[in-house]
């Protein structure tokens, strides 16, 4: 080895390398997590994403939460807001910095409401309550519509402003509760109970405006669900904006992303329901107009079928006068008929009488010719029989024995022919005309030894 010291070198890195191996190990290292902290140099990018630093006492980290993140978000990231964090530790590997990759974000000290919030989600969905199989349907089309909500409220506006546009003709009737607070929870429930005993309405709606995880708490509460699963009129919920759910969003029969889609889905429209109604109305007078055309042309048949009894049994009358017509010349052509039938049927008659003495005549020669014909081929199959029978002489195996011929087989039975088919000693069968023998060969002679 001529450089021993090249080889100790330990081996050559990129800065880009370095960066993505630390990434890497502090991934794994480090797993997703929450954090507290105060946010400081916060800016929203025009990508829509969001980039600040967290702070504490003693120390601070970067952090990013991306535009996909940030659209689930119920309130905007300030200067000097203290928020918990569920981020994963990482480095961007571009500038070697570290930070945190933000997944979810809320305002500090809620942390016990959302367990508060997931343990009684969890409880209830685990006594069924949530089962869309125990959820009432929407009537089609309701009288009146109760609302539980705020006086107040900007969301009581909302709903009877989409009432009034979409449905004017329905009753509306308003059940006053806190919708935040202390002492909201109750009320509502109470509010939901009293419309379900009063049964005034055919469509409930619970309905708030947006807000704060903690301005929404008061429909988090299991007083609040429980009075909503107990009510027997169907539920609406409308509480919040599209991105936030609470308790009772889980447990009404239909949950609505704000208080005016919750008013647009207890509702029908009015305009779509006179154009419904125009339609059928367009069809239901084509039908009619249809079924008396139908009516009018039977009736048109049915009066030019009716007539006068007299007339009526004239025309039997003349009716039978022209079938006997009918009958007699029918009657009439078919005796002329069966008259014309049986003359020619007499002719022919007459014309095939049989001569029984030229039959008697013929029947004598026919016999006298049938016993020839007889005589003459008995004597044909005498005279065969005869020459098969000679024939048969001449082939007969017997006859030729009997002329002192013999017949040799070896020991399988088979006929010998030459003498190259024995070999000497070999055991050999001779049948005379009289008896057979067995024999052994001593000596073979072929036909060329003969010659």
């Amino acid at each position: 080895m001529l450089f021993p010291e090249l080889e100790l070198r330990p081996p050559v890195i990129t800065v880009s390398e370095l960066n993505r191996t630390a990434r890497h190990a502090l991934e794994q290292a480090l797993p997703l997590m929450w954090i507290v902290g105060e946010i400081s140099n916060c800016m929203r990018a025009a990508s829509g994403h969001c980039y600040f630093a967290l702070k504490d006492e003693s120390a601070q980290v970067r952090c990013v939460m991306f535009r996909q993140k940030m659209q689930w978000l119920n309130f905007e990231p300030q200067n000097g807001m203290q928020v918990e964090v569920r981020a994963v530790p990482t480095l961007f590997e571009a500038r070697g910095e570290f930070q945190l990759n933000i997944e979810i974000i809320r305002r500090s000290g809620l942390g016990a409401l959302f367990e508060k919030f997931d343990q009684l989600k969890r409880k209830l969905a685990a006594e069924g309550v949530f089962d869309a199989a125990r959820k009432k349907p929407l009537p089609v089309f309701p009288k009146a519509i109760g609302i539980v909500t705020s006086r107040a409220a900007a969301a009581l506006h909302d709903v009877l402003s989409a009432l009034a546009r979409r449905a004017p003709m329905l009753s509306v009737i308003l059940y006053p509760t806190l919708v935040q607070g202390e002492a909201a929870p109750a009320q509502i429930a109470a509010a939901i109970k009293a419309a379900d005993r009063r049964s005034e309405c055919d469509v409930l709606i619970v309905c708030r405006g947006g807000g704060s995880f903690e301005d929404l708490w008061a429909f988090n509460d299991e007083t609040v669900a429980r009075a909503i699963v107990d009510c027997r009129i169907p539920v609406v919920s409308g509480v919040g904006h599209e991105t936030d759910f609470t308790i009772a969003d889980y447990v009404a029969d239909v949950r609505a992303p704000s208080p005016t889609a919750a008013a647009e889905l207890s509702s029908p429209h009015r305009g779509e329901l006179l154009a419904r109604l125009s339609k059928l109305h367009g069809c239901l007078a084509r039908e009619m107009a249809r079924a008396m055309s139908a009516k009018a042309q039977q009736l048109d048949y049915c009066a030019r079928r009716l007539t006068h009894p007299a007339r009526y049994a004239q025309n039997q009358l003349a009716q039978i006068r022209h079938l006997y017509s009918r009958l007699g010349a029918a009657n009439a052509r078919a005796v002329e008929s069966r008259r014309w039938r049986l003359q020619e049927l007499s002719l022919r008659l007459g014309a095939g009488t049989p001569n029984v003495v030229d039959h008697k005549r013929r029947l004598a020669e026919l016999a006298r010719g049938l016993q020839r014909g007889i005589g003459q081929c008995l004597q044909r199959a005498a005279n065969a029989i005869a020459h098969a029978q000679v024939q048969i002489a001449h082939l007969n195996p017997q006859a030729v024995l009997e002329r002192g011929f013999s017949i040799t087989q070896d020991s399988r039975g088979a006929i010998i022919r030459d003498s190259a088919e024995i070999a000497p000693h070999e055991k050999l069968r001779i049948t005379f005309a009289t008896g057979w023998a067995q024999t052994e060969v001593i000596v073979r002679s072929g036909r060329d030894d003969d010659a």
